[in-house]
């Protein structure tokens, strides 16, 4: 992804992140169900099933992008290697 603007690298993790957010939302909801969450002391979370499945997907979405943005930059060339690269660097 080197040859793309930081634009297009951000609206790439943030797709990619997206559709991730998607799957993962279907998987755990095909297993769970929002009436049923509680907290840790045994009491119910409040909150409508809409609202739990937003709160979720954002989270999934965050959680994602966040894994694919440190994948993106541990991939990219360090600003040294690329200016090596480019034959600009002075001894």
């Amino acid at each position: 992804m080197s040859g793309l603007s930081r634009a297009q690298q951000a609206i790439s993790v943030l797709w990619a992140a997206f559709l991730t957010a998607g799957v993962l939302e279907i998987i755990v909801f095909t297993l769970v169900d929002p009436g049923d969450l509680r907290w840790f002391g045994d009491e119910p979370v409040g909150l409508e099933p809409r609202a739990v499945y937003t709160l979720a997907f954002l989270v999934f979405w965050v959680v994602s992008a966040l894994g694919a943005a440190l994948a993106l930059l541990l991939c990219s060339p360090s600003g040294r290697s690329r200016r090596a690269a480019d034959g600009s660097a002075h001894s």
